[in-house]
């Protein structure tokens, strides 16, 4: 009786595997292709990302309606007709402070010709290099400042044709939304990771607007007041670009300083501008640098250096709306790539987010925001539960 040889195990695997460079590297390169892509589609892409935040934005009314019996479909209309409300309010302060902002540069040039030259012969008096002198006084040349009057003319008639993109687009995602508010009902069990990652960010999205909006609303008014006493021309245009600038982080105070310091140098001199100057850095470096930022940081929990350059690099992708839709944005890619995989922990850590030992993310405290655990009247609709909100 022969015995049967024992079969030899397998070799192992000799095939290299890849290493964390090498998959770093990959993880760029396909990053870099996907970029790529979204700035060669940034007409198409910014206006719908700005329609995702408007909707997100105004999705919490239709509960209270819900609640009160309204038909989904109604709840629907009046939450189209809310995103709507707002974006003619911000299309209609963007269109006049932009030609405003055009016609008085215009008006004012004769003053600002004069005033250069008075500026650069008192440089020359006091010894300055003439390279330094036309350095200082090369911005200010009534040519250049026509040009980014101009400049600042088309980007608005941009942003305009762009939201004609974004009332079709709020129309179709307000629908969506309201069925996929009911995602926890049927997929709580399965999909509650994903549920849960997609309502961290539309309730971020919400409260840094938030935030925003009230802090800008303070600073606009304290800011358009102030230059009104000062006397200095377009008080109402400053006030509104102030608004708007602090919708950009970090920089905006730089972006909604400059044409009212310029303005007031033209018509009241160095000693106006210093004036202008000495506002904005009491009221918006207070307000914009040392009471905002915490705010914003408990709101979205982003740290100050990702902010700052998020706002530079989504500027470079999709054009000007991506120093506007900055935070959302980085908060969109860190709920897709960060937060789905337990492994990037440390990286969620870095960007300013709070997580336990464990991966999940830190319990905040209850906010005032609507709830929606009570009965919708039409089609015998299920309460929706907190959890399943998927633009909370």
């Amino acid at each position: 009786m022969t015995s049967t040889p024992l079969a030899s195990p397998a070799p192992p695997d000799s095939s290299p595997g890849l290493g964390p460079a090498a998959r770093m590297l990959l993880v760029l390169a396909a990053g870099a292709v996907v970029l790529a892509a979204v700035h060669a589609a940034a007409g198409v892409l910014a206006p719908l990302f700005l329609a995702v935040v408007i909707v997100i934005i105004c999705h919490p009314v239709r509960f209270p309606l819900e609640a009160r019996g309204w038909p989904r479909w109604a709840a629907t209309t009046v939450v189209i007709a809310v995103a709507y409300l707002i974006l003619a309010a911000l299309l209609a302060m963007l269109v006049w402070a932009g030609f405003r902002f055009a016609a008085l540069v215009q008006s004012y040039i004769p003053q600002l010709a004069e005033s250069v030259s008075e500026i650069e012969g008192q440089l020359v008096a006091t010894g300055i290099d003439t390279q330094i002198t036309e350095t200082v006084t090369s911005w200010l040349q009534p040519a250049n400042v026509l040009s980014v009057a101009g400049t600042v003319s088309g980007t608005v008639v941009t942003i305009g044709t762009a939201f004609f993109f974004v009332l079709a687009y709020a129309v179709f995602m307000a629908v969506d939304a309201a069925r996929y508010s009911t995602a926890s009902k049927h997929f709580g069990t399965t999909r509650a990771d994903a549920i849960g990652r997609a309502t961290r960010f539309s309730t971020g999205v919400r409260r840094y607007y938030v935030v925003n909006a009230t802090f800008g609303a303070i600073v606009a008014a304290v800011d358009g007041v102030a230059l009104w006493l000062l006397n200095v021309p377009g008080a109402a245009i400053w006030a509104i670009l102030a608004f708007v600038t602090n919708f950009v982080p970090n920089i905006g105070f730089v972006l909604g300083l400059v044409p009212p310091m310029v303005m007031g140098f033209v018509v009241g001199g160095w000693q106006l501008a210093l004036a202008v100057v000495a506002v904005y850095c009491v009221v918006n470096v207070v307000l914009q640098v040392f009471v905002q930022p915490k705010f914003v940081a408990d709101a979205v929990s982003l740290s100050l250096t990702l902010s700052f350059v998020s706002v530079v690099f989504w500027t470079f992708v999709i054009g000007p709306l991506g120093a506007i839709l900055a935070i959302p944005l980085t908060l969109l890619v860190r709920a897709l790539i960060l937060e789905g995989d337990p492994r990037n922990d440390w990286l969620r850590w870095l960007s300013g987010d709070d997580v336990t030992d464990d991966g999940a993310p830190v319990s905040r405290p209850a906010t005032s925001e609507p709830t929606i655990d009570e009965p919708v009247a039409e089609e015998q609709v299920e309460p929706d539960e907190v959890v399943g909100d998927l633009t909370r």
